[in-house]
């Protein structure tokens, strides 16, 4: 199944897709849809960024995943804050078990006018734990905008100026923006806006076990430690696509198996598999022709 018969496939389903980029054997190619603004919002897919922006801390040795976060966080926690914060970890909150009862501050759904708190942080430090830190899954945007307030503390700058200065910027990235909390911090559970080709490089970071374009951006222990823990890349489909989604249809994936890597921009309201699905479809008919 060539290229144009997946971009064919894509056009007849009913599925709002705005771009798609597809990075296949180290060949880029950009498909448009429909009219849309160059830089699309990327929702939770910029946790997968996030993420990455972690990474590149663990690799410096400054980030300790299993060193509980009021360790790097002290002075910001309340006086009355629940003890079980004390055995929460960078890892359990990039695998959604912080031991939240809900999922909270999703600005995509919610209107962040109406918090009662400027500080995003306080809100969320304040939030008694429902379950033991690491042991329930509870997925969360709480979670991210904790991830990018701890590494805002531990880079000593906002995090999508880290980002930009170490893969950003050398990894040729065009246009890109940022929705921030009133106090300036990076959401970094939504609100990401970039170009489709440029989401696509993250996929293709990971596909590359960590470097792009010659150039190494994160080590191969984080990348092993990313796909077997599950630091919001997923195993997607029985085919070997493994993934980061967003609402409404956005997506970051990436084949090992198939040297692909993939990402879309998107606005749909129904089924959002479908778009995963026919990917799926492609891939297992590629390699039965091959």
């Amino acid at each position: 199944m060539d290229m144009m018969k997946l971009v064919e496939s894509l056009s007849e389903m009913p599925f709002n897709i705005y771009r798609l980029s597809v990075y296949d054997y180290g060949k880029v190619d950009t498909y448009s849809f429909q009219p849309c603004s160059n830089c699309c919002d990327s929702y939770s897919v910029v946790k997968a960024f996030v993420m990455t922006a972690a990474g590149i801390l663990y690799d410096q040795g400054v980030l300790k995943l299993h060193l509980p976060i009021r360790h790097m966080l002290k002075d910001l926690f309340p006086s009355d804050y629940d003890p079980a914060w004390d055995l929460v970890t960078a890892e359990h909150i990039m695998t959604h078990r912080v031991g939240f009862e809900e999922s909270f501050l999703d600005i995509d759904v919610e209107n962040a006018s109406e918090y009662t708190d400027n500080d995003y942080l306080s809100i969320i430090l304040r939030k008694p734990l429902k379950y033991l830190p690491g042991s329930t899954y509870v997925y969360s945007d709480a979670a991210y905008y904790l991830l990018s307030r701890l590494i805002s503390r531990l880079a000593g700058q906002n995090v999508d100026q880290f980002l930009r200065e170490k893969l950003l910027t050398p990894m040729g990235f065009r246009e890109v923006a940022w929705s921030c909390c009133p106090m300036g911090y990076p959401i970094g559970a939504t609100g990401l806006y970039i170009t489709t080709e440029d989401m696509l490089k993250l996929g293709i970071l990971y596909l590359n076990n960590g470097v792009y374009l010659g150039k190494r951006y994160v080590s191969e222990e984080w990348v092993r430690l990313v796909i077997s823990r599950e630091y919001e890349f997923h195993a997607m489909t029985a085919s070997g696509l493994i993934g980061k989604g967003g609402m409404f249809g956005q997506l970051v994936a990436f084949s090992p198996a198939d040297q692909f890597a993939v990402s879309c921009h998107a606005y749909e309201t129904g089924d959002t598999s479908r778009l995963v699905s026919c990917l799926d479809r492609f891939l297992k008919d590629r390699r039965s022709q091959q």
